[in-house]
């Protein structure tokens, strides 16, 4: 029983179809974790394994962290950069073979650092489903650049492909940073004639949005309520944003039902 919960806004137990939480890990040792999801895990949905990260630390641990997050109902997940470069090196079998071992039950496929023809990348994210995997894509590029060269238009296009291709979710990129990049600013703001824009031409349920910062928590959740789906959490964020979600802070106290 949680201490004032009589407080509190309701949310959907896990396993839950909105208001997913996606948790950024960028290499957290396994006691470090495990202690994080002991408290917190209820509020977590999937745990990215940050870009690489995985590569430079023993399978034991990966294994053991993978292990430990399922226990949690939490869905662990390998970076879109990982794929990348299994793609570049013509290893997607090799990659699929060792995330298969490791325990992970879903991967992300992307194509923001390297360059992936978009129907390279939807044959991908089918072949990623036939290998037993669930798929998260994101569409846009960490170059911003590169990034502004993609219209609105084309993002959505992208979007409603990939979700057709299998994704379960699409991630909206904004890096681990949330600057000048997609649909934020280079002051981190929210662009949200842009972000009308997708909900009116697809669906907002499956879309995750790559949300770091508090501000831009604040905005989703004011914007589209607490069951917006969000993601890029740092992992000393997640009671933040849960409480955020619940209106158990300044920012939304009052605003959640």
């Amino acid at each position: 029983m949680k201490s004032f919960e009589f407080l509190s806004v309701a949310r959907e137990e896990k396993p839950r179809n909105c208001g997913i939480t996606m948790v950024l890990d960028k290499g957290l040792g396994l006691e470090t974790a495990e202690s994080l999801m002991n408290i917190s895990g209820e509020y977590v949905d999937y745990l990215k394994f940050g870009w690489g990260t995985s590569i430079v630390h023993e399978q034991k641990i990966i294994k053991a962290k993978v292990e430990m997050y399922k226990n949690h109902q939490i869905t662990p997940y390998t970076g879109g950069t990982l794929f990348e470069l299994a793609y570049k090196s013509n290893k997607l079998d090799e990659f699929f073979t060792e995330a298969h071992q490791l325990g992970f039950p879903a991967i992300e496929v992307s194509d923001g650092s390297v360059n992936i023809p978009h129907d390279d990348k939807l044959k991908c994210i089918e072949l990623a489903k036939d290998n037993g995997f669930e798929v998260l894509s994101e569409v846009g590029k960490k170059d911003p650049n590169l990034d502004k060269e993609l219209s609105l238009d084309e993002r959505i296009q992208y979007m409603q492909e990939e979700l057709d291709a299998g994704s379960s979710l699409i991630i909206v990129e904004a890096r681990e940073g949330g600057k000048n990049i997609g649909i934020f600013d280079k002051s981190g703001n929210a662009k949200e004639d842009e972000i009308d824009y997708i909900l009116n031409n697809f669906d907002g349920n499956k879309i995750l949005w790559e949300a770091p910062n508090k501000d831009q928590q604040v905005f989703f959740i004011l914007k589209l309520g607490n069951t917006v789906n969000l993601g890029n959490i740092s992992s000393d964020d997640i009671t933040s944003l849960e409480t955020l979600r619940r209106g158990l802070r300044g920012d939304t106290v009052g605003k959640i039902s």
